[in-house]
């Protein structure tokens, strides 16, 4: 067991030592543009309290899988190259959760204060927000402009920004923290804001980006990312469905966190599960509770949830899932006959994530 905890912490500190190198590429260009020296500090401040602090699973990812579909272990020159497109992955999630946190007027992010409520930044994290997805399109210029993929990048990053901005949309004016109407709410919702919101950034752009770097070319017939996005999709709708269950059933020591989806007004899988099966005198008790901030109202709907077996819904929920995504995995041929010197799509890459987050409990 150790040595698998010590294999993935190294392979999380090898990540994380390509960081400050692309930092401080970054660095050096608002230098050669004469910026002055307090803005080349604040951007330095931006840079390390928003990108790296997070779990880096998104970053990691693209690494991991052009491993697996180059076959092996990476040259040295293929490593930094994978892990800068990880970090450019990690740079887009920075740049929505330091603007999702001024949406929402959060506290805290990843155990401190959110960027916004650190003194002297306020309003200015909007502009902040936006040096961070600006950092994508520079290092990928710098690095990949002579790349026949090139543009494939840059329109990826572009859509799929597009697309989470979209699902980001769908769930701040169906779900404002600031007023409850459950008559907005339902599953087929909840599934297109996780779809958007998550499933395309988190599971299919790190993946996509590897196929490129990997120079897995687009296909008019049986085309490798219509059938990565048909299977990482599903995957990604099935891990925010299980991180909605854990944010109810899950305990603060398994989640690192206390669970605040029912105070918060979430459309959660939980409460559109709830309200797809509750009798009348049930929903008027959803109605009366839910997204209040009032713990006496979050132990009701908890009691609520237990009555209509959630948590059993949910375990149904999984294996089916679990099951379809298999199914899906397996339309990949499993020894795949690749031109020379050409990466083909491998069934490995999709099993990576899939076992990471079966039966998860954190």
């Amino acid at each position: 067991m150790s040595s698998k905890v010590d294999a993935k912490t190294q392979r999380r500190q090898k990540f994380e030592d390509v960081f400050p190198v692309l930092r401080d590429e970054l660095l050096a260009y608002l230098t050669k543009e004469n910026m002055p020296q307090d803005a080349v500090e604040w951007y330095k401040r931006n840079l390390d309290y928003n990108v790296p602090g997070g779990k880096l699973n998104r970053g990691m990812s693209v690494v991991d899988s052009v491993a697996i579909l180059k076959g092996g272990s990476l040259t040295d020159d293929e490593y930094f190259r994978a892990a800068l497109l990880g970090w450019c992955v990690e740079l887009l999630q920075a740049f929505f959760l330091v603007s999702d946190d001024m949406m929402d007027q959060s506290v805290t992010r990843r155990g401190q204060p959110c960027w916004f409520r650190i003194e002297h930044v306020n309003y200015i994290a909007i502009n902040d927000s936006f040096m961070l997805e600006g950092a994508i399109y520079h290092l990928l210029k710098s690095h990949f402009r002579s790349e026949p993929y090139y543009v494939d990048l840059l329109e990826l990053f572009h859509e799929t920004t597009f697309q989470t901005e979209l699902g980001q949309l769908i769930d701040l004016i169906t779900a404002p923290e600031d007023h409850v109407d459950l008559s907005k709410f339902s599953l087929k919702k909840h599934s297109l804001i996780v779809i958007y919101k998550t499933a395309y950034y988190s599971f299919y752009l790190p993946v996509a980006l590897a196929m490129h770097m990997c120079g897995i070319p687009h296909s008019t017939t049986n085309d490798p990312y219509v059938l990565a996005q048909s299977i990482l999709v599903p995957l990604g709708e099935y891990f925010q469905v299980q991180d909605d269950f854990l944010d109810f059933a899950g305990t603060p020591e398994q989640i690192g966190k206390i669970g605040t989806d029912i105070i918060d007004n979430k459309c959660s899988w939980c409460i559109n599960t709830a309200l797809a099966l509750a009798t009348p005198a049930q929903r008027a008790v959803l109605d009366e509770n839910y997204g209040r901030k009032d713990a006496a109202c979050e132990a009701r709907i908890k009691t609520l949830y237990e009555e209509l077996r959630i948590r059993e819904r949910y375990a149904e929920y999984e294996e089916k899932a679990y099951t379809r995504i298999i199914g899906l995995i397996q339309t990949i041929p499993e020894t795949p006959i690749a031109p020379a010197g050409q990466a083909v799509l491998r069934r490995e890459v999709f099993k990576a994530f899939l076992d990471k987050i079966y039966k998860r409990q954190k």
